[in-house]
């Protein structure tokens, strides 16, 4: 089902954001939030998945418990843009586990990736593993974050 064509409404909101705030809920403790029954409330759930809507579940773990206190935060750019260069790049930045966002960009920038370490030494080691795998960069910069302000996973949905 292609998700453009499924409409949500208030009731799948409510859903959504309930899911969002604590996927371990059962489907009755959901379909009590939201005004439902069990059975429908599961129905809309899985019409959600089948959709595409909910994409996955998945636990969120504390970085800094797991002793990946740091985040920096690298601006790209390159002097490629052709196709097998994005493709090499691609395949870099999903081999490293410690790169958990990166994003092609608008402006002075070209790509920025999110990096989760345990410290600059670390950060290091992912740094010269990256400018190996990838020809062509014509700069790349990091930012260490020194405190995050905000962090959620949950999209802001409005009915």
């Amino acid at each position: 089902m292609n998700s453009s064509a499924l409409q949500i409404d208030s009731t799948d909101h409510r859903i959504l954001a309930a899911l969002q705030e604590d996927a371990t809920l059962s489907v009755q403790a959901i379909g009590d939030k939201v005004g439902l029954s069990a059975n429908p409330c599961w129905r809309r759930i899985k019409r959600l998945e089948e959709a595409g809507i909910i994409s996955g579940r998945v636990a969120i773990v504390d970085p800094r418990r797991v002793g990946l206190a740091t985040t920096v935060f690298v601006s790209i750019r390159t002097r490629r843009h052709d196709p097998d260069w994005v493709e090499a790049f691609s395949q870099a930045v999903a081999s490293l586990d410690e790169i958990t966002e990166c994003h092609r960009m608008a402006g002075d920038v070209d790509y920025l990736i999110k990096v989760r370490v345990r410290d600059i030494a670390d950060y290091d080691r992912i740094y010269q593993r990256l400018i190996a795998r990838i020809p062509d960069l014509a700069d790349v910069t990091a930012t260490f974050s020194m405190e995050e302000m905000k962090y959620t996973t949950a999209l802001p949905l409005r009915a």
